[in-house]
């Protein structure tokens, strides 16, 4: 049983209608925007390297292959500390081990700016995985501290649209940066657009360590009823969750089924080149036509998530999200030869995918309850980012051998169909409510 689940008794109190509602909206606006910022953050060090490509490529001799997987071996790094961070997390606390991630991702990404070969490449994409490796499953691990089941739909909804501000920012961001920095003093370009889109992650870090708080007991901003209610509602939650042992989890079937509908990723990593496959050369307007699909993305994400926390069909819409990926996918890839129609694919594909983040997560924090959430959420994430390393390194080896995308792209399409037959064989989570909803 969990902390809170055994204090409940003691702080809980009644709620006067309104008064939950206007307390979870206190704790959206507390919470969500900064992680927000730092998520975005974390994206722009990753989809930078999407830029960087357009230039590093021809000055260090780079083929599409190396690309790829130096683009992949990120989450290898990302696969084999990811569980231990987790882990790291709960001991120390989300407000250090959150800023400690931070700080040291900004700085290997700063440090990118020395890659000068294939091998320095690998490394440095592989220690930022290593760096990186638990922002996520923390912070959702984190959320789950502060929000029931019931509304956590809308508020990783809330969360995820720093996944398209990523691309609505630092798409024209990091174009900007690769239009107008080229040949800036000593440095190229691409060795600039490393440089500027770490110093975000850096200062939000050393920010997480004074703003975030461990738990309800830490907040001092909250009167003891505020965290009365706030324990009730989640050991109300807790209740309806599994403590799986963790000498079982790894065997848990739920666990493998959860796995496998997240083993689908990679389309991110290789926007802005086709984009430019469908004959826009400068970066800058790249950059800005990445903006489009970004935007669907979050009007989508805010739409299903809403959709599924009133309705609790997520499975539902967990499906309908992975279909309209797989359909924005073939038709970009179909429609190749008439653009304007190959960027709705896109926007659709980019909505659709994106969307399926928030709404997944809402399926094993719903379940998973103690010690198998800590290291649950961490070893699915972990697990299923296998695909963010095999994904590109497959992407750019079909490039090499076929002269394009489009082969991989109906690949990934076809992978994300398979994972929304998927999701219908996951049986539904236990209905949750929240007192006072």
């Amino acid at each position: 049983m969990s902390q809170y689940a055994m204090e409940a008794g003691a702080h809980a109190a009644q709620a006067v209608p309104g008064e939950l509602e206007k307390l979870y909206t206190r704790l959206t606006w507390r919470f969500i925007p900064f992680l927000m910022l730092c998520f975005l953050a974390a994206y722009l060090d990753r989809i930078n390297v999407g830029f960087a490509k357009l230039e590093m490529m021809s000055d260090l001799a780079l083929s599409d292959t190396v690309y790829g997987f130096g683009a992949g071996i990120f989450f290898l790094g990302y696969f084999l500390f990811e569980v231990p961070s987790n882990m790291l997390l709960a001991h120390f606390g989300a407000r250090r081990w959150i800023s400690r991630i931070m700080i040291s991702w900004g700085v290997i990404s700063c440090g990118m700016m020395f890659v000068k070969d294939p091998m320095s490449f690998y490394i440095m994409r592989f220690l930022l995985g290593l760096a990186e490796a638990g922002f996520l499953p923390g912070v959702i691990l984190y959320l789950t501290y502060w929000f029931p089941a019931a509304r956590r739909g809308r508020t990783m909804g809330f969360f995820y649209t720093a996944l398209a501000l990523a691309g609505v920012i630092g798409g024209p961001l990091s174009g900007a940066i690769m239009h107008y920095m080229s040949d800036a003093g000593v440095m190229r370009a691409w060795q600039w657009l490393f440089v500027i889109e770490s110093v975000p992650s850096i200062l939000l870090g050393v920010i997480a360590l004074f703003y975030l708080d461990d738990g309800i007991d830490h907040a001092k901003w909250l009167t003891a009823r505020e965290k009365g209610l706030l324990k009730a509602e989640i050991a109300s939650d807790e209740r309806l969750k599994t403590d799986i042992p963790l000498a079982r989890l790894v065997l848990h079937p739920r666990l493998w089924q959860f796995t496998l509908i997240f083993f689908a990723y990679g389309l991110g990593f290789w926007l802005p080149s086709i984009i430019r496959n469908l004959g826009v050369a400068d970066a800058l307007y790249i950059g800005l036509i990445t903006i489009l699909p970004n935007l669907c993305a979050i009007g989508m994400m805010l739409f299903l998530t809403a959709r599924a926390d009133r309705t609790q069909h997520r499975r539902l819409y967990i499906g309908i999200a992975f279909v309209l990926g797989a359909a924005g996918l073939t038709l970009s890839v179909l429609m190749h030869a008439v653009p304007s129609v190959s960027i709705i694919g896109l926007c659709l594909a980019t909505a659709g995918i994106l969307s399926v983040y928030p709404l997944f997560w809402s399926l094993p924090t719903a379940v998973l309850g103690g010690m198998a959430a800590v290291a649950g959420i961490a070893l699915i994430n972990s697990l299923a980012n296998l695909a963010g390393f095999a994904g590109p390194w497959i992407v750019g080896l079909m490039k090499d051998w076929t002269g394009s995308t489009n082969y991989a792209m109906l690949t990934l399409a076809g992978v994300l169909v398979i994972a929304a037959g998927l999701v219908a064989m996951v049986p539904a989570p236990p209905a949750s409510k929240t007192t006072g909803s």
